[in-house]
């Protein structure tokens, strides 16, 4: 008998309080249902403004680099910068040394959409560490940001 096999004989599956899965989707949700309407305001979805918010930050990068920072999927990546570009906020760049290869950016009117909506977004941000308190959101940013470095053995 393996290891796995004795703890599955053994186990009991902890309660869905526990769930590090759910806790995290329901932080998540807490959080995201102060964005949202401000998002619905400017006409945005969560994924658009990712992309956005990550075209502010990295001008000219390619779609494998904002589907690590804006953890996208790459399907849903090529569909966001579709419209993104037929509403005239993101322009593609081929790469000269390599036609199959894009960069992308926001053009003059993403850049003044993000300049619109970085203003609103920061002060739900305000509003939540006035709530939370700035110490346990720095804290909770230190956390998740170890956590999100954690190698475990998925054998």
């Amino acid at each position: 008998m393996n290891q796995r096999e004795e703890f599955a004989d053994e186990a009991v599956l902890r309660g869905i309080e526990q769930s590090l899965p759910l806790a995290l989707l329901k932080a998540r949700e807490v959080a995201m249902s102060q964005f949202r309407p401000m998002l619905r305001a400017h006409k945005l979805t969560e994924q658009q403004w990712r992309v956005i918010r990550v075209l502010a930050a990295f001008p000219n990068i390619d779609a494998s680099e904002i589907v690590e920072r804006s953890y996208l999927l790459a399907p849903s990546l090529t569909r966001i910068l579709q419209y993104l570009e037929g509403q005239k906020l993101v322009a593609r760049s081929a790469d000269e040394a390599d036609l199959r290869f894009a960069y992308f950016r926001l053009t003059n009117k993403g850049e003044k959409l993000f300049a619109r909506v970085a203003p609103d977004s920061e002060l739900i941000y305000q509003r939540i560490s006035e709530a939370y308190g700035q110490q346990k959101l720095d804290k909770l940013y230190q956390l998740l940001a170890s956590f999100s470095e954690l190698e475990l053995d998925t054998a």
